[in-house]
């Protein structure tokens, strides 16, 4: 069963900025994520979040696109069947970490 998602305002801009030979590759690696977005210590595949950098991102998780060097941070809506994505970006300096921290406490998530 997949589970059902949805962007938070900034990630779905995010995904439609990617470069075009990037954004099918994130496409896929998200309907991916679908299939199974529990942490690998639960049989998913994916790596649970915790303090990173002086951020508490604590309770998100990453999935990882090794060959375009992007990161998607999501919330996993454990109460029902959806993930919401955060944030969708190049690791570069801690930014994408940064990011999901800011909106995190924006939204409340």
């Amino acid at each position: 069963m997949k589970w059902s998602f949805d962007f938070l305002p900034e990630a779905r801009k995010e995904f439609n900025d990617l470069d075009g030979s990037v954004k099918p590759a994130a496409a896929k690696m998200i309907d991916r994520v679908r299939d199974n977005p529990l942490p690998a210590s639960e049989g998913g595949y994916v790596k649970p979040l915790g303090s990173h950098s002086g951020l508490d991102l604590t309770g998100l998780l990453k999935a990882k696109l090794v060959s375009h060097g992007i990161r998607v941070i999501y919330k996993l809506e454990r109460t029902e069947t959806s993930m919401t994505i955060i944030v969708i970006g190049i690791r570069e300096d801690g930014k994408v970490c940064k990011d999901a921290a800011k909106r995190r406490e924006k939204y409340g998530i």
